[in-house]
């Protein structure tokens, strides 16, 4: 009976043990307002620069929180973690589905083999909130992060109060700044498929975005000069495509607060450029979807429309074939990224292809810099290519357009 009642407590012990909620050094080192390495210093006996009072302290709560080291509390007291992290915005975009989204998962998927391939291990974060960055790197003791998505007052205010090294995906700045960023070429992308739809003699053109800032703007700008006959390509075009952009960045968070009108109105073109019209979509999908129905015959109105990301390429596509329009027979599609999907599509995706493991080999090999000591705040601009498939075709108005470099 004894022993029944012993093994009753210890049952009992260890179910109250499974409902304590776990303490991690750095919620010990929030209580008291103490650096997490000062807590981790304590917790492995380093204690020779830390004061008896503030040593008293840590231990007493430690006592008190019935605190058990975990594996983050294991790594702080280590002088490298081997951790890379990769945090991705959850834009409302993609309806908390960030990781489905093509360019993310495929990123994800270059990032995670280059970063084994150096010897690291790969966590991966998701958050609408740049705050968290700076807990979760210092709680992990990472070695390096990537960032995905986020916009420049966040990577400023990163670059200002982190010590860990950090590399940005494709971020957009008005302004020169102090971080490694590497991004493509986006105005070049939009420029190759304006060019190419010039050459198969398509004369109303649109692109679709559901934003008209930063590197969406600037596939946009690209194109419309290609298509608008614009053959200056000079870095002036670049400047001015910025300074376009700027009145409407002025944050990246209010993406809605823009100037144009924007598609959610009734007036479906929200800007015109000569034969190249720009439609900024909603970023709901079931909103996008009741838009493209109700602008059916707009969109029937254009011979060729370039897409922003392959994903909206795709899903536009696909709406398209649904209500019986010809693809590329009536209508031309092209997208951006060539993502694996565009090859699984019927029929095939014409794109702009990034490298993205080029990307993720740079991303990795400038952390490991900037972990001993190199600085690595720079700019670096990736070439892109485009990718002819079987989207894209000649207009059914085809009049031979010939200009430098397009003559058969």
């Amino acid at each position: 009976m004894k022993q029944k009642k012993s093994v009753e407590d210890y049952l009992k012990t260890i179910y109250m043990l499974s409902q304590r909620k776990a303490v991690h050094g750095s919620d010990i080192a929030e209580e008291l307002g103490l650096s997490t390495a000062t807590v981790s210093n304590v917790i492995h006996g380093k204690t020779k620069k830390i004061s008896a009072e503030t040593v008293r302290r840590v231990q007493g709560l430690l006592e008190e929180k019935q605190y058990m080291p975990g594996i983050a509390d294991i790594l702080l007291a280590q002088n490298n973690s081997r951790i890379i992290g990769v945090v991705v915005n959850d834009h409302e975009k993609y309806e908390s589905h960030v990781l489905e989204d093509y360019f993310i998962a495929s990123s994800l998927n270059h990032l995670s083999r280059e970063i084994e391939k150096a010897g690291y291990f790969m966590m991966v974060k998701v958050t609408k909130n740049c705050g968290e960055i700076v807990r979760y790197a210092s709680m992990w003791n990472m070695d390096g992060l990537v960032i995905i998505g986020f916009c420049e007052q966040d990577y400023k205010n990163l670059r200002d109060n982190m010590r860990i090294p950090f590399v940005v995906y494709d971020g957009y700045f008005k302004e020169p700044a102090r971080v490694c960023n590497l991004i493509i070429d986006n105005y070049d992308g939009g420029y190759q498929i304006g060019t190419y739809f010039r050459k198969l003699g398509h004369q109303k053109t649109l692109c679709i975005s559901d934003n008209h800032i930063c590197v969406d703007w600037e596939r946009y700008c690209g194109f419309r000069d290609a298509v608008s006959e614009q053959t200056e390509r000079a870095e002036v075009t670049q400047n001015s495509c910025r300074n376009e952009t700027a009145t409407a960045y002025s944050s990246c968070r209010d993406e809605t607060s823009i100037a144009y009108s924007s598609c959610r109105d009734e007036a479906a073109i929200a800007y015109r450029s000569g034969s190249a019209d720009f439609l900024e979509i909603p970023m709901n999908k079931k909103e996008r979807l009741t838009f493209y129905q109700k602008h059916l015959e707009t969109l029937r109105g254009y011979t060729a429309i370039f897409a922003a990301s392959d994903y909206y390429a795709i899903e536009l596509m696909q709406f398209l074939q649904q209500n019986n329009v010809r693809i590329p027979q009536e209508i031309s599609i092209a997208g951006f990224d060539d993502v694996p999907y565009c090859e699984m599509v019927c029929p095939t995706l014409t794109t702009v292809r990034q490298d993205g493991a080029e990307r993720a080999k740079l991303a990795v090999s400038s952390l490991k810099r900037m972990r001993e000591g190199k600085n690595e705040e720079m700019l670096l601009k990736l070439p892109v290519t485009l990718v002819i498939r079987q989207s894209t075709a000649k207009s059914t108005n085809f009049t031979p357009i010939f200009c430098d470099g397009l003559r058969d």
